[in-house]
């Protein structure tokens, strides 16, 4: 069994900067995928961004692109996201997931969820 334990969330000005981090522990291989995804209230979950554990290849969404990067540490089996130019709209909990087989920007094709972090941006 994989546990996912989440950190890093809190309270922002828009502007503002923020980094999470996701600890894995237990049960792991090699070739797995490692992602955030976020949910905003009364909205779906949606992929942030995700990286490969084994290659390091990332993929992140549009919305995340030149200012948020997804990055691994090996050593620690931790992932981060950091956040640079934090919008309101950013605002939701954001969730860590772990699947087999490397990144997918589907929620459905994750296994292991944290429990989530909250990210709030005040305009």
């Amino acid at each position: 069994q994989v546990q996912l334990v989440e950190s890093g969330g809190g309270l922002v000005q828009a502007g503002g900067s923020l980094r999470l981090s996701c600890a894995a522990s237990g049960r792991t291989f090699l070739n797995y995928g490692m992602s955030w995804f976020r949910q905003a209230p009364g909205q779906d979950r949606k992929f942030v961004a995700g990286i490969n554990w084994n290659s390091g290849e990332s993929a992140h969404a549009d919305s995340a692109k030149g200012r948020f990067t997804i990055s691994r540490d090996n050593s620690k089996n931790t992932v981060h996201l950091q956040m640079n130019s934090l919008k309101p709209e950013d605002t939701a909990v954001y969730y860590c997931a772990r699947r087999d087989g490397g990144i997918s920007v589907s929620r459905d094709q994750y296994t292991n969820w944290g429990q989530g972090t909250q990210v709030t941006v005040s305009s």
